[in-house]
């Protein structure tokens, strides 16, 4: 069910770029808007995993700079059928991690220097399932994607609000005047908005998918809610001063420099994920950790 709410999902985001082409551009701009879509979604597949850690500021690590990472990872690489991905590590002390790549063949492992301090080697195993569970699941994939898209959707109506202010008069001949006028202003608001939205969605549904994943190669579902429990409470109080278009990559919410966490959440509430990942425990963690 989850598969085939992310088809939906991306087939409304689909619908919405040719929307925006059409609003905007007029009925010649679809297929062109389909093909720079294309263009853009494989450019950022292949290029993906070192747009991510160059944004992140993530450095690769060797297995003498972090042997308890590499044995952390390489285990849990090998429960779940996959090759052992790159580990980079981003020096920042805001606890968090993400992962990335076009495939399980070229996929990568980022952790910050804050998330190795502050949890046990049974929570950071449970962190790494969730990240291995997104490129299992091949999220990695999904997410760019989406991001392609949405990120064109957003471009063209920053267009279309410059050819307003500097060439409105033959837009507005095109579409009869000043009806062309307002379906043009509420596209270049609505559109953005609409993709946002279901790129959020989307993000949501992948964050849930992961956490049942590594719940499932872990066999210790509280593992992970714990140090998603850890996470929330000390990604609060710490920036993480990374790229904003990389932030929905990590595991948890990063709080961005100058205390923006985003006025729309990438990530499901930390609570719920938690109360699901005890539902499938079949226990509660403690009140404090």
């Amino acid at each position: 069910m989850n598969t085939i709410k992310i088809v939906g999902l991306l087939t409304l985001l689909t619908l919405i770029l040719i929307a925006a082409a059409r609003v905007f551009f007029g009925p010649g701009a679809v297929l062109p808007a389909l093909l720079i879509s294309l263009v853009l979604n494989f450019g950022t597949w292949w290029f993906s995993d070192r747009i991510a850690l160059s944004f992140a500021g993530a450095k690769p690590v060797t297995g003498a700079e972090a042997p308890e990472l590499y044995r952390i990872v390489g285990r849990v690489a090998e429960t779940a059928g996959l090759p052992t991905p790159r580990i980079f590590v981003i020096d920042q002390p805001a606890p968090n991690a993400f992962a990335t790549g076009r495939d399980p063949q070229h996929a990568v492992v980022a952790v910050t220097r804050g998330i190795l301090d502050i949890v046990t080697e049974r929570e950071l195993t449970g962190v790494l399932a969730h990240e291995l569970g997104h490129v299992r699941n091949r999220d990695t994939f999904v997410m760019a994607v989406v991001a392609s898209v949405a990120g064109a959707i957003s471009y063209m109506a920053q267009m279309a609000q410059w050819s307003m202010w500097f060439g409105g008069g033959d837009r507005d001949d095109r579409d009869s005047g000043s009806l062309g006028m307002i379906g043009m202003i509420l596209g270049i608001i609505l559109l953005p908005l609409a993709a946002m939205l279901v790129q959020l969605a989307v993000s949501r549904s992948r964050e849930y998918g992961a956490d049942d994943e590594g719940a499932a190669l872990t066999h210790d579902p509280l593992a992970l809610a714990s140090a998603l429990r850890k996470l929330e409470t000390y990604g609060k109080k710490i920036p993480l001063p990374v790229n904003p278009s990389v932030a929905p990559l990590f595991i948890v919410q990063p709080l961005l420099p100058g205390g923006l966490g985003g006025l729309f959440s990438t990530h499901p509430p930390i609570e719920e994920r938690i109360a699901r990942l005890e539902k499938l425990a079949g226990a509660e963690l403690p009140a404090r950790f």
